[in-house]
């Protein structure tokens, strides 16, 4: 089916307020300043108007969340929407929470991590226009993405404008790891992306726009919005401010941690390799200062890195809580993790592991049903594959092989939906 990508790229140019010289390579002095930063290009477009945001507690100018700004500047906010972790990202993980009226401002929060993860035509009554601001962290498993999809979905189903306020990724300096098999879709992987996608949260947007990845009615509502770009009706339905001084070569330091397991650069740059733990009984770190950049387990041998995860917020009930493991410590400075992960993911550790662990059958977590295909491994993986090569001794590089017939092909549909200056 035609694409229109091209299309939607003239359709917003005067929306992304950028000239061609936008796209050249910042200044090394240049601060990278998120879309919300930007107030002046997209404040007149919420002005008198009802506004619900999709957002968390990343949304920031400063040190201000985004709403407080809003609303001191006279807009007017008549609905928040929370994902994962919850509006002011407390929660735990996979942790549902409920639809809330907010003490700080007055504003009816509805979970989209909850009973439901989609707004309803009845939620959007008392809105005129949708708004996005949240930090994501560039990883396909990372649920964020998954909640602005179907926010997308609802404002398009619904006729209601978007607006899409960019963040950078802080790893979006590279992309790696499987593409997602879509019989293994799920909430922690909706489409057929890599592991580590190498885009933010707009290009993002745009890809699942246009290749069509977005529910039917929404890829039909989206469809006649691009062939009818005249209509007075259609010009202000999908736009986006984007990022200042940002490239794809940028390592962009985050000022907030994007959730609470998450604390530091260390986790989010470890993040995308380590979280396939997760699938496994070993401990991925929650629980300690460190996690994703540390993880181990009871069983491994004693003379590796020992830790004991601990209740805390974000982390109340962490696999192997208030017991001693035995596994790895891959913290350290930015610079220290950047030269570790070399630009791609490492398996090594996953390896290692299971190498070590002296319960094979016990190494990854069996769901109740004990079918392959319901394994978590799996989900995070994408497919079924990884646990089968892992169980069969396959190498690193083996492994790394299998994935780059469909990373190759991926690669090339990244590039057309790219706002900034790519690192190749």
């Amino acid at each position: 089916m035609k694409k229109y990508f091209p299309l939607l790229v003239l359709l917003f140019l005067s929306s992304l307020c950028f000239s061609q010289a936008s796209k050249q390579k910042a200044p090394a002095s240049a601060e990278i300043l998120p879309a919300a930063y930007r107030t002046e290009v997209y404040l007149p477009l919420l002005k008198g108007k009802r506004v619900g945001i999709f957002a968390n507690h990343t949304a920031t100018i400063g040190k201000t969340h985004l709403v407080d700004t809003l609303q001191k500047l006279g807009i007017k906010i008549t609905k928040a929407f929370g994902p994962e972790h919850g509006f002011r990202g407390t929660a735990d993980a996979g942790e549902r929470v409920d639809t809330y009226i907010d003490s700080a401002t007055g504003i009816p929060v509805i979970s989209l991590f909850g009973k439901k993860r989609k707004p309803t035509a009845e939620d959007l009554n008392d809105v005129d226009v949708m708004l996005i601001d949240i930090q994501d962290v560039g990883t396909r498993f990372y649920t964020f993405i998954s909640s602005v999809q179907e926010f997308m979905e609802a404002a398009f189903e619904n006729s209601k404008p978007l607006i899409l306020l960019d963040r950078p990724n802080p790893n979006g300096f590279y992309v790696d790891g499987p593409v997602l098999d879509t019989a293994f879709k799920s909430f922690v992987g909706m489409q057929p992306i890599p592991t580590v996608y190498g885009m933010t949260i707009a290009e993002y947007a745009f890809m699942i726009a246009g290749e069509k990845w977005l529910s039917d009615k929404a890829n039909e509502k989206y469809e006649y919005y691009l062939r009818a770009k005249n209509s007075k009706d259609t010009l202000f339905h999908f736009q986006v401010i984007k990022c200042a001084n940002y490239t794809h070569n940028s390592k962009y330091v985050l000022p907030i941690k994007p959730s609470p397991n998450l604390p530091d650069m260390s986790s989010v740059y470890w993040y995308g390799s380590n979280c396939l733990f997760e699938g496994t009984v070993l401990s991925e770190g929650r629980g300690t200062d460190h996690p994703f950049a540390i993880f181990g387990h009871p069983s491994l041998p004693h003379n590796l890195f020992s830790f004991t995860p601990t209740s805390r917020e974000g982390a109340k009930e962490p696999k192997q809580k208030d017991k001693v493991c035995y596994g790895w410590d891959l913290s350290g400075t930015n610079e220290k993790v950047l030269k570790a992960i070399d630009n791609r993911l490492q398996l090594k550790y996953l390896l290692d592991a299971y190498k070590l662990f002296p319960e094979k059958d016990s190494f990854f977590i069996r769901p109740k049903n004990g079918l392959l295909k319901s394994y978590g491994i799996n989900r995070l993986a994408g497919n079924d594959q990884l646990i089968q090569q892992i169980r069969n001794g396959k190498t690193e590089a083996e492994i790394r092989a299998s994935w780059q017939p469909k990373l190759d092909e991926f690669k090339k549909i990244r590039k057309r939906y790219l706002l900034y200056p790519d690192f190749d």
